[in-house]
C-alpha cells in the first residue's frame, strides 16, 4: 500500500502540471467549448494554446511569457484556453487547426474564426505585440 501511495504522489504533479499556471498568468480555461461560449458572450477574441508538459518551449511560454509584465495588459482583453495535445479530448481540435508543432497558438475572433496563429516560442515583448495586432484584427482595439 505504501508503494502505491508513493507512486501516486509522484504521478499527481505530472498530471496537474498541464493546468498549473504561475502566479500572474491569465485565466486559462481548459475547455475549448467553455472558452468559445465566453468569447461569444464577452465579444472578446480567443487565445487557444496547444501545448504539452514535455515541451520545453511550451513550458517556457507558460512560465515566462503569459504571466509577464508585457503580456499582463492583454489578459482581460482575450478569452484564454490551454489545451494539452496529449489528451485525447483535444485531438479533434488539434487536427482542425492543423497543429503539427507546439506550442501552437491559434488566435480566433469572438465567433471562432481564425485570425492568425503562432507556432513556436517567442519572447514576452514579441507575444505582446502579436496580441496587440490580433486585437486590432478582431476589432477589439489596441
Amino acid at each position: 500500500m505504501k508503494t502505491v501511495l508513493a507512486s501516486l504522489s509522484l504521478l499527481l504533479p505530472c498530471l496537474a502540471s498541464g493546468a498549473d499556471f504561475p502566479s500572474g498568468s491569465p485565466h486559462f480555461s481548459t475547455s475549448f467549448d467553455a472558452a468559445s461560449k465566453a468569447a461569444k458572450a464577452s465579444g472578446k477574441p480567443m487565445v487557444v494554446v496547444f501545448s504539452a508538459s514535455w515541451c520545453p518551449p511550451c513550458q517556457a511560454m507558460k512560465k515566462d511569457v503569459y504571466p509577464s509584465a508585457e503580456v499582463k495588459p492583454w489578459h482581460d482583453r482575450f478569452e484564454w484556453v490551454y489545451l494539452d495535445v496529449d489528451q485525447d479530448a483535444n485531438a479533434a481540435l488539434a487536427e482542425k487547426f492543423g497543429v503539427s508543432g507546439i506550442p501552437h497558438i491559434e488566435f480566433l475572433d469572438k465567433d471562432g474564426k481564425s485570425i492568425g496563429q503562432q507556432v513556436g516560442g517567442m519572447t514576452a515583448s514579441d507575444f505582446a505585440k502579436r496580441l496587440e495586432n490580433v486585437a486590432k484584427k478582431a476589432g477589439s482595439g489596441a
